[in-house]
């Protein structure tokens, strides 16, 4: 039994949110019909002539790449281009199309951290902030006997996570007062007269994404007719996502971590840009092109960045800045991430009680060679 289009959409946007792609980019379901029952999945690094032919081959109803093929406006859809050919070729065999590219790249266990737990680089952070969410403190006002099951609700639905502490939270208690006027039905009290009760004030902080979610647990639960909450704005606290991870390895030497990074990548050629023998510790990511966080990763203190298509002038600032550099391909710093994306698909349908046949592309490859 398959699922519907919009419901793999769905299980991709929670792994990649598009809030979290750059403006410039194209993600999400980029062909196709929400309502179109999908039982075989594709996965792919990319929509190529040879991925498109082996879903076609292989009866697919649904490929999910990293890379967007619709990237840059088009103006008409045609066979004598590639995008319009490979188009015409997706709807003709009712294929539809989800890309996950920036947004993957930047949430959390996404491309990058990935590619981090592959090369064993841990106490990682981001290295380039792209998007940040507030958090809020929220405080409510609970009749004694009822903390509990107030402060569990609003846990539960997200609030109370400092760092790796969940169920963070702090109560006082104090005497709460009211007085229930005409058509009110006070819980606790009677109409026309001001009542004294023994209460608890429970705090915690809760990200600004989950707000009336945590408000509407606590409501549900809270046994007030009029519950009294209040909702501050924190400044000390925030979550942050980027591009590319900075963290640090075993300590090794730049042409020994070269060595490392081909056999974990498993390539045969990678270009390096510094002394071979130099002390490297803190590392810096960014699977794909990430010449653009060169001076980040100066900044940051990393002694190497590992990334791919460095350009020449981007090779000469680097030695200049006192930063070496791995280049270990496009391809190969990003395709470790199609088995991933799959095995996730298949574990997130199996939880709705779906079995749908998910593939990894075995036509697509590398479109350089080394000779």
């Amino acid at each position: 039994m398959g699922l519907k289009c919009q419901v793999i959409a769905y299980i991709m946007d929670k792994l990649a949110p598009r809030k979290f792609a750059e403006e410039w980019d194209n993600v999400g379901l980029l062909v196709g019909d929400g309502s179109k029952d999908v039982s075989k999945i594709l996965v792919a690094l990319d929509a190529t002539f040879e991925v498109v032919k082996e879903a076609i081959d292989k009866k697919v109803d649904m490929i999910v790449t990293h890379h967007p093929l619709i990237f840059k406006p088009i103006k008409n859809i045609k066979a004598d281009n590639p995008v319009g050919s490979l188009l015409i070729q997706l709807i003709k065999n009712d294929i539809s199309l989800y890309a996950a590219h920036t947004s993957f790249d930047i949430a959390p266990n996404g491309m990058n951290d990935i590619l981090c737990n592959v090369l064993g680089i841990y106490d990682r952070e981001v290295l380039d902030v792209t998007y940040s969410e507030g958090y809020k403190k929220i405080a409510v006002y609970v009749p004694q006997g009822y903390e509990e099951i107030v402060k569990n609700a609003m846990c539960n639905a997200g609030a109370g996570f400092i760092g790796n502490y969940s169920n963070s939270t702090f109560q006082t208690q104090g005497i709460g007062t009211y007085k229930p006027l005409e058509g009110t039905n006070p819980f606790i009290g009677e109409i026309g007269k001001i009542e004294k009760v023994e209460e608890v004030k429970i705090e915690t902080v809760v990200p600004q994404k989950y707000l009336e979610k945590v408000i509407n647990a606590m409501l549900n639960v809270h046994p007030y007719e009029e519950v009294a909450y209040d909702v501050y704005p924190l400044e000390n606290l925030k979550e942050e996502y980027g591009l590319g991870r900075i963290g640090t390895i075993s300590e090794t030497t730049l042409k020994e971590l070269a060595l490392q990074v081909k056999a974990k990548l498993k390539i045969n050629n990678l270009r390096v840009v510094g002394d071979p023998n130099k002390k490297i510790k803190k590392v810096a990511v960014c699977g794909g092109s990430g010449a653009s966080l060169i001076h980040k990763a100066v900044s940051r203190g990393a002694d190497v960045l590992i990334t791919a298509d460095i350009g020449y002038h981007d090779a000469v600032e680097a030695q200049h800045l006192g930063l070496s550099l791995i280049d270990a391909g496009h391809f190969a710093t990003e395709n470790i991430a199609v088995r991933f994306i799959a095995e996730y698909i298949i574990d997130e349908t199996q939880k709705q009680g779906n079995e749908i046949e998910v593939l990894v592309s075995e036509s697509q490859k590398d479109p350089f060679m080394y000779l």
